[in-house]
């Protein structure tokens, strides 16, 4: 298999296409659309909260599968990015990310139109162009990005602490 592509996942099962892990999530709605509620757990109950139309789609208490998403790519992101600032002899202090996820109406659906990570990292002895460079190749290769390609933007903003 010859040496590791840097910014590659450093536990990269040395077959392509190998099994990793399986994670798992599940919902319950419970009425109609407007009227109903649910509930979203992550895992195994590590987390679990209740979401309405109003938490989704207005500005009413409770979770959203939106707020999910945002909370995962941004922990993906934080980990890809500290992989690759690692490999590149520029192990990071910290890490701190945000996902913002646009849920908006495109051809007359609710559709994850935009997403913006802004980050701020904490690396010694490294300055904002190398860092923004970093973030950008994070972006491209972290499993939450790539597996949200079809959302049309993805934006990024990073700064140094």
């Amino acid at each position: 298999m010859g040496p590791r592509k840097p910014g590659r996942w450093i536990l990269q099962p040395e077959i392509e296409g190998a099994s990793m892990a399986t994670r798992n999530g599940s919902a319950e709605w419970r009425g109609d659309l407007k009227g109903g509620s649910g509930t979203v757990k992550v895992g195994d109950g590590v987390f679990e909260g209740n979401y309405t139309f109003s938490s989704r789609f207005e500005e009413g208490e409770g979770t959203n599968p939106e707020e999910l998403l945002a909370a995962a790519h941004a922990g993906y992101f934080a980990m890809a990015l500290s992989l690759i600032l690692t490999e590149a002899d520029h192990p990071p202090e910290s890490i701190k990310a945000e996902a913002r996820v646009h849920l908006r109406i495109v051809d007359e659906l609710p559709t994850i139109a935009k997403i913006d990570l802004d980050v701020e990292g904490s690396v010694p002895g490294l300055d904002e162009e190398a860092f923004n460079s970093y973030a950008e190749k994070a972006k491209d290769g972290c499993v939450v990005s790539r597996a949200l390609a079809g959302v049309p933007e993805i934006t990024i903003s990073a700064r140094l602490a």
